[in-house]
């Protein structure tokens, strides 16, 4: 039984992956090859006994049909988007075009989306025709929804959960933010053909979420250790999962994930669709895709497969020392202070805590979050700073990637990160959706070693630089 236009309750309508060579299990290749086919042919047996699955649900809109190369190509420069691939769809360009249900497009239309965003528009027709997929896209472009509406699409063309079955999607994402963000947009999309999601994250007690899991769910979105023991537990089984999502691939290796993922991914069947998403693309991000996807299409919104900041936001940097940030915090808060939303960010969780004690005492409206912060602590400061009744927040790295808060105007670096990536992310928390932000960054003589690319990152984003020397340090200061 199925809930998509009654699709695939006529078993012959479950398209077998097989005929199509797509199997790879843990050695899956970006291109067929012989090695790749000797792993499919192998993972054949690993699918004796599981259902078949309906997973190409694409139809091109006459619309898209009868755009031209010339105008598919003048499409994709105008938007930034570069694909790779085989047969590569065109990109909608109307969410009509997509052919999403009904019930999904009202969900769209509520929520007040006038056009799809660049890795909707490419990324959705890739998905919806049930192949692999990179995305490669900076944070605030629109990819949670360019995999989370296919996903429930795909939920809903399959047989309804039977007792001890497990979801059907799993996303995976390197923090609990992340997640429970994740997590209500799921919830909002499903809401109207009754899918049912969960968070399984770690630092809350596990009673909710396996009530949650035994009850079945259609979509889990989950940290990587805490999954694990979920299902080392019994909690819950991988076997229903079709549909595989790695979300911010980078961020979770850079966390030290890469040996829960591939334990996660071998408990699941070669033949699912994995849908691989990063901001950034070295070398061990590409490597570890090579593992788990085959012959997948490759979206990239220009900008983001190599290091660059959203040109939306003005970047400021201001060069000082050391001691004369909290004054210089001060003075900049009171320029820009008009109840937008002011993110700051901290290297360590104790000078979080400090200058947040600071601020309240001078009594600046601010509130922290960090690693040290029970879940419900961190979710309340959320809630306080999402709702503006504390417009200020301090954090450390632990909400620098994934965390989606509307209206952020201003992000201040108080410490430099401790990488170039961090240093966009971090700014990438405002200027999201279209709008635009500005970006304050405190850099002092110990940052020097970073002089060099961020000057590049602010030259490539248009900024106005002026290099002068401090203490024979060059450093990009705004003009």
């Amino acid at each position: 039984m199925s809930r998509f236009d009654g699709r695939a309750a006529d078993p012959g309508s479950y398209r077998d992956r097989r005929s199509e060579g797509a199997f790879g299990g843990g050695t899956r290749a970006f291109a067929p090859t012989s090695k790749a086919d000797s792993a499919a042919a192998a993972a054949a047996a690993d699918l004796d006994g599981l259902p078949r699955f309906e997973k190409n649900f694409y139809v091109e809109s006459p619309s898209v049909a009868g755009m031209t190369e010339e105008e598919v190509e003048a499409y994709r420069r105008r938007r930034e988007i570069t694909v790779e691939g085989r047969d590569v769809p065109k990109p909608v360009r109307e969410f009509r075009d997509v052919g999403f249900p009904e019930y999904v497009l009202q969900e769209i239309t509520k929520a007040g989306f006038v056009e799809p965003t660049p890795i909707q528009s490419q990324g959705w027709p890739m998905a919806l025709r049930g192949r692999d997929l990179i995305g490669i896209a900076e944070t605030g472009s629109g990819k949670t929804l360019a995999y989370l509406l296919p996903a429930i699409v795909h939920v809903n063309a399959q047989p309804i959960l039977a007792p001890g079955d497990g979801p059907i999607v799993l996303v995976l994402a390197p923090t609990r933010e992340l997640a429970v963000q994740i997590q209500q947009e799921a919830t909002k999309f499903g809401a109207s053909s009754k899918i049912k999601s969960t968070c399984i994250y770690g630092g809350v007690p596990k009673g909710p979420q396996v009530r949650d899991l035994q009850k079945g769910v259609e979509i889990v979105i989950a940290t990587p250790g805490r999954l694990i023991d979920m299902i080392e537990s019994h909690h819950t089984n991988l076997r229903r999962i079709t549909y595989l999502v790695l979300d911010e691939a980078d961020r979770m290796l850079d966390m030290g994930f890469e040996p829960q993922i591939k334990k996660i991914v071998s408990q699941i069947r070669p033949d699912r669709q994995t849908l691989y998403w990063s901001a950034t693309w070295p070398k061990e991000v590409e490597q570890l895709a090579r593992n788990f996807l085959f012959d997948p299409y490759k979206v990239v919104i220009i900008g983001s497969e190599e290091l660059k900041a959203n040109h939306a936001i003005s970047q400021h940097v201001e060069i000082l020392s050391e001691s004369q940030k909290y004054n210089k915090l001060v003075n900049l808060l009171e320029d820009i202070m008009d109840g937008s939303r002011i993110l700051i960010f901290m290297d360590t969780k104790k000078g979080c805590d400090q200058i947040t004690r600071q601020l309240r005492m001078d009594g600046w409206p601010a509130l922290s979050i960090h690693g040290d912060k029970s879940q419900a602590e961190r979710d309340w400061v959320l809630s306080e700073f999402k709702s503006g009744k504390s417009p200020i927040m301090t954090a450390t790295d632990v909400a620098a990637r994934g965390l989606d808060v509307k209206d952020v105007k201003y992000v201040i670096n108080y410490d430099f990160p401790g990488s170039l990536e961090d240093y966009v992310h971090r700014i990438g928390r405002t200027g999201r959706a279209g709008a635009k932000g500005t970006a304050y960054t405190f850099f002092t003589a110990a940052n020097a070693r970073f002089a060099k690319d961020l000057i590049n990152i602010l030259e490539e984003a248009g900024q106005k630089v002026t290099v002068i020397d401090i203490e024979g340090m060059e450093v990009a200061g705004p003009s």
